[in-house]
C-alpha cells in the first residue's frame, strides 16, 4: 500500500491509523487545511467582523443567541450572518471575530466531533467537546496575535449530569467554564450588563428566549457593530436550544413573535425591563 501511495503522489500518513483528532491528523498531514492556512495572505486586512453572541442556561438546557450583523470597518459588510451553529446532536457553538476564519473553524470543529465519534465509536462528553474547541482555537493562535482572532462560545446539554453547560475562551484556547451566562463580542459589555438585570435560573424556554433578545437589543442600542432587530426586512436574532432531545434552531415565526413583544415594551420603556428587587 505504501508503495501505492507513493506512486500516486499521496502520504503513507494518509494510511495509517488515523489519531482520533482530526485536527491533530490535519496538522500532521495536511497542515494546508487548516482554517488560517486557506486564506491567501493578501486578504487578511479588513475582513469583516462578527459582533454579539450570549448563551443561558434555563432549567433543561440551554440556549445561545447572536445577532445577525457583520461589519468591515465602519461598513455592515452582512446583515444575515448566522453566528449560532449546530456543533452536533447535542451542543451549539457561535462566534465573534474575523467571519471568514470563525466559519472555517467551526466546520472543521463538526468534522472533529464526527471523526471522534467514528474513530472511538462513542461521542465525547460535553467537557471533551470543549477541550476538542479549544485545540481548534489554538491552531490560530498566531494570526489571532495579528489581529485575526476568532472567540467562539459553546454550550451543550450534558448528558451525564442531566444540565446545559455553557463554556468560554480566550484566543489561546482555554476552555473555562461560565455559570448561568455569557456573552461574547463587540457588544459584550450591554449584553452581559441585561443578561445580570434579568438573568433568573428558573426562566422557561419562552422566558429566556425573550432575555435573550432584550440583551441584544441592549447591545445593539449602544453598539454600532451589533444588529439590532429589523422587522421591516424581517431579520432577527439566531436562536438555538439545546436540551435532552438535542439541538433546536428556534423558527423564524418564533423569533419574530418575542422581538414584537420586546419592540413594543421598548416604545413605552426606551431603556427595557427593570429587574424587581427580591
Amino acid at each position: 500500500m505504501t508503495g501505492w501511495a507513493d506512486d500516486q503522489g499521496l502520504s503513507p500518513e494518509l494510511f495509517e491509523a488515523a489519531p482520533p483528532s482530526f485536527v491533530d491528523f490535519l496538522r500532521r498531514s495536511a497542515p494546508e487545511l487548516l482554517p488560517v492556512n486557506r486564506l491567501p495572505r493578501e486578504e487578511l486586512v479588513s475582513l469583516p467582523h462578527g459582533t454579539t453572541v450570549l448563551a443561558l442556561t434555563y432549567p433543561g438546557g440551554v440556549l445561545m443567541a447572536g445577532d445577525r450583523r457583520a461589519t468591515q470597518g465602519n461598513v455592515i459588510a452582512y446583515r444575515r450572518l448566522d453566528k449560532v451553529q449546530r456543533a452536533d446532536e447535542h451542543s451549539a457553538v457561535a462566534f465573534a471575530g474575523t467571519v471568514g476564519l470563525a466559519l472555517e473553524m467551526v466546520r472543521l470543529f463538526q468534522v472533529e466531533l464526527e471523526h471522534y465519534e467514528k474513530m472511538e465509536t462513542v461521542p465525547l462528553s460535553l467537557p471533551g467537546k470543549a477541550r476538542r474547541l479549544g485545540a481548534v482555537i489554538q491552531a490560530n493562535l498566531a494570526q489571532a496575535l495579528q489581529g485575526l482572532a476568532v472567540v467562539p462560545l459553546f454550550a451543550g446539554f450534558d448528558l451525564r449530569a442531566g444540565t446545559g453547560r455553557i463554556y468560554t475562551y480566550d484566543i489561546t484556547g482555554a476552555p473555562q467554564e461560565a455559570h448561568g451566562f455569557h456573552a461574547d463580542g463587540s457588544g459584550s459589555p450591554y449584553a452581559e450588563g441585561s443578561l445580570k438585570k434579568l438573568y433568573r435560573p428558573d426562566l422557561s424556554l419562552e422566558d429566556a428566549t425573550r432575555v435573550a433578545v432584550e440583551a441584544l437589543y441592549d447591545a445593539a442600542d449602544d453598539d454600532s457593530a451589533t444588529g439590532g432587530p429589523d422587522r421591516a426586512r424581517r431579520l432577527y436574532p439566531s436562536v438555538s436550544v439545546v436540551t435532552a432531545d438535542g439541538y433546536r434552531a428556534l423558527g423564524e415565526d418564533e423569533v419574530a413573535a418575542v422581538v414584537d413583544t420586546v419592540v413594543e415594551g421598548r416604545l413605552r420603556r426606551p431603556g427595557g425591563p427593570v429587574a424587581p428587587l427580591r
